[in-house]
């Protein structure tokens, strides 16, 4: 089968993730990629709002590789951040961490915010995605079923929606599913389109 972007041949794509999600989604997009992994600390301003998150790391992650680029080579990087009354959820650092941070989303509605960054040697760009997730009331022995049988550390909101807690618990979304999961394709697709 000929990739529906054979036009992208020229380019090299760097996929600076190390999220097997991201690895996974982009795959389905028939479009070959390098995986460089990257290790910048997501440290977050003290005073900076929280649906400018996602674009600040996502860019934050891009500048890391400035110097590293060819002239055939388009990086992209991405991130994600749950927001909630204003706060923003990362990922757990421990099992209690995540226990609260479900608690808290149990019987609620919160915003899941992912930023795409694209770079090559010339020019960045960011974009941006949005999707509201509304959670039932998840009992205490069901959050803590969850925690102990997946692997929500590496989670932002300590979830993933494609797995047992999103399948049992998530009543309404509103907006794209895949940005749930971590990256919004549909706007990944489109800019590489645009990069071709």
């Amino acid at each position: 089968m000929e990739p529906f972007l054979n036009s992208l041949k020229s380019k090299k794509i760097i996929l600076a993730s190390n999220s097997p999600r991201r690895q996974e989604l982009l795959k389905g997009l028939e479009v070959e990629f390098e995986i460089r992994p990257t290790s910048v600390e997501e440290k977050i301003p003290a005073d900076m709002k929280p649906e400018f998150v996602a674009a600040y790391l996502s860019k934050l992650k891009a500048e890391s590789f400035l110097d590293e680029l060819s002239e055939n080579e388009l990086l992209i990087t991405s991130d994600t951040v749950v927001i909630q009354d204003g706060h923003v959820l990362g990922k757990p650092n421990n099992e209690e961490e995540a226990f609260d941070m479900l608690k808290s989303l149990s019987g609620t509605s919160h915003i899941v915010m992912t930023a795409v960054t694209f770079r090559d040697h010339k020019r960045q760009l960011t974009v941006e995605d949005e999707t509201q997730v509304t959670f039932r009331f998840l009992e205490e022995e069901e959050i803590w079923h969850y925690i102990k049988n997946y692997r929500p550390m590496d989670k932002a909101g300590a979830y993933g929606i494609q797995e047992w807690i999103g399948y049992i618990g998530v009543t309404k979304m509103e907006g794209s599913y895949f940005n749930v999961m971590g990256f919004p394709l549909h706007l990944v697709y489109e800019q590489l389109k645009k990069w071709s």
